[in-house]
């Protein structure tokens, strides 16, 4: 070989080892493993099948929607994802249209037989038409439908006639133009649409091949497009992610507000680095608050996330963080939540259920005697506001200022309307009876958890002191979710959090084609559904707003909820844990953080 060759050849040889070196962690690096706990159990990881939370940020962290939330940005901005800019929206809102970028590609799979799979427009397309599928019993049915894709509510239809969804078949509503472009046409203006492809939980993009290879085993075998892919799976305990090397090249870049210095110096640290930082994720199921707080405190975690409000006085009070923790470099994001937590009755249960002026009194009854002040100061500790309706902070219809009786305590006023309707003691036992005589005792479904033991414990007290009796009926989170779906419990205390910004989306817990779904109290009203399809139509402003707020007052006055709190949320951050933010909507956080592991214990 000449010397000039043998030089190039040295040259391209060094070139590929340092490329090789830089796609890998150097076998001196520490593996960089990020540990939190959940505080309830998943469901599962098929985006189309699952509502709850806890199985929500799991699965967003697998599966990529075609657009995501800006990081750092406050108020929240979609900004682009799998798709390559932001979609082309006629001026009526009823067409959307965007174009993927070309080159991102699912994990490995064997259902994709050892080749590599690319994400093409038809993936989208399939993805949106599995909600519609009767099979999955998807509880973001209701929602999707009301966006009024051309052809998928008779798609739906014919499935539920003959049994079987047909996929091969083309709607006009939602078509691949071609590989990589996607278009979507609407029966009515949607201009809050794309929200829904913002969310990898309701949209995470999924491949027909892997759905139709594990079948009714879906939820165990997700299969996505993000940074993180499933290693291990102890249902109910702990689960084990690891970094997805078919994950595109991507790099930290947010919008930080100008006025946030936290955010703005936040952002000059991240900037540039490859997405994502950490090699594992290790998340424990412990639904217990005092094992989780211990497992942060002797650095088992790297995070606390919502610390348990029985915890708040000794390690925020005044809502400063104690100095204690302080001086081990714990650092902390409180911050309110877009969520609200309830009560909710089952509207066609014989007890509670109802719509005649003495059912509608009962419930006023229980809703008024229930100090939501108490909550806040006991089991809370303070971490929460009084909810005066559902509509939850940090969206945009949120009004402080809006009082109402949902947030009203005044049991005289409770004692005088069961009084009213003959909700008496007829049998002289100490506790209240149905007007006709048969005993009244409202069966509450409950978790064996000392947090909810707390909450359990303010109902109890403020029920006993009207004379109605309770029965707490526990049982697992996601055994109650099923039952709770099915219709078979009377009653429950859930929470809601905001999956956008869109102050109208909460909604649909009252929105009857939701019953199954979201809509937990199976509430009925005609007025309702129509406010609810019309501020859906709506671009945001004050005309939508006094629609929201005109559906809201029929939740108030029919009490189908009792919308207790608003939760404040304070997340725990040891000192070798970086970059992390609590966003209002997005789920997703995994990809943002990074551990110096120069400074874990050792």
């Amino acid at each position: 070989m000449k010397p000039k060759a043998w030089a190039r050849a040295v040259c391209v040889s060094l070139t590929l080892v340092a490329a090789a070196s830089a796609a890998q962690p150097s076998a001196k690096q520490p593996e960089k493993v990020f540990r939190y706990a959940l505080g309830s159990a998943e469901t599962g990881f098929d985006p189309a099948q699952i509502s709850d939370l806890y199985s929500s940020v799991l699965v967003s962290n697998m599966f990529d929607a075609p657009y995501r939330y800006d990081y750092l940005a406050r108020p929240a901005k979609i900004r682009p994802n799998l798709a390559a800019d932001m979609p082309i929206v006629s001026p009526d809102f009823k067409s959307y249209t965007f174009k993927l970028r070309p080159g991102i590609y699912f994990a490995d799979d064997p259902a994709f037989a050892g080749k590599r799979r690319e994400v093409t427009a038809q993936d989208v397309i399939y993805t949106v038409k599995r909600i519609f599928d009767p099979r999955n019993k998807s509880p973001r049915l209701s929602s999707l439908s009301e966006e009024k894709i051309l052809g998928l509510d008779d798609l739906h239809k014919l499935a539920e006639a003959t049994g079987k969804f047909d996929y091969d078949r083309e709607v006009e509503g939602a078509r691949a133009l071609d590989r990589y472009t996607v278009q979507f046409k609407l029966a009515e203006p949607r201009p809050r649409f794309l929200a829904s492809f913002a969310d990898p939980a309701v949209l995470g993009v999924v491949a027909r091949e892997v759905v139709e290879k594990y079948g009714d085993r879906i939820m165990e075998h997700p299969v996505g497009t993000g940074p993180f892919m499933l290693a291990e799976w102890k249902r109910s305990s702990r689960i084990s992610f690891v970094r997805n090397p078919n994950f595109r090249e991507e790099f930290y870049d947010a919008e930080p507000p100008p006025d946030d210095a936290a955010s703005q110096a936040l952002y000059r640290e991240m900037k540039g680095k490859r997405l994502p930082m950490v090699d594992r994720v290790e998340v424990s199921v412990i639904e217990e608050p005092q094992p989780r707080w211990l497992a942060f405190l002797n650095n088992q975690h790297d995070f606390m996330e919502r610390l348990p409000a029985a915890f708040a006085n000794q390690t925020i009070p005044n809502n400063r963080l104690a100095p204690n923790l302080v001086k081990r470099g714990i650092t902390m994001e409180r911050v309110p939540l877009s969520d609200v937590s309830f009560l909710w009755f089952r509207m066609d249960h014989p007890v509670v259920g109802g719509y005649t002026p003495d059912k509608v009194a009962l419930r006023r009854a229980i809703g008024l005697a229930y100090n939501s002040e108490e909550e806040v100061r006991l089991p809370r500790r303070g971490q929460a506001i009084v909810a005066q309706g559902p509509v939850q902070p940090m969206t945009l219809g949120y009004d402080p200022k809006f009082k109402s009786e949902m947030g009203q305590f005044d049991r005289a006023r409770a004692i005088a309307l069961l009084d009213m309707f003959s909700y008496t003691d007829k049998d002289g036992d100490g506790w209240r009876d149905l007007p006709d005589g048969s005993p009244l005792v409202l069966e509450i479904g409950t978790l064996p958890q000392a947090d909810y033991r707390e909450l359990d414990e303010v109902l109890k007290k403020n029920m006993d002191a009207i004379g109605i009796k309770i029965v707490l009926q526990s049982g697992t989170f996601p055994e109650q979710l099923k039952a709770a779906r099915a219709g078979k419990l009377m009653m429950w205390q859930l929470g809601l959090s905001a999956g956008s910004s869109n102050s109208g989306e909460v909604l649909e817990i009252g929105y009857s084609p939701s019953i199954g779904q979201l809509n937990f109290a199976a509430f009925r009203n005609e007025r309702f559904d129509e406010l609810y399809r019309k501020q859906n139509l709506m671009p945001d402003g004050p005309e939508r707003q006094a629609v929201i707020q005109e559906a809201v007052k029929i939740l108030i006055a029919y009490m189908p909820y009792k919308f207790r709190t608003h939760r404040i949320g304070t997340d725990l951050m040891q000192p070798w844990l970086i970059g992390y933010k609590r966003h209002p909507a997005a789920r997703e956080f995994w990809k943002y953080v990074d551990i110096d592991t120069a400074r874990l214990p050792r």
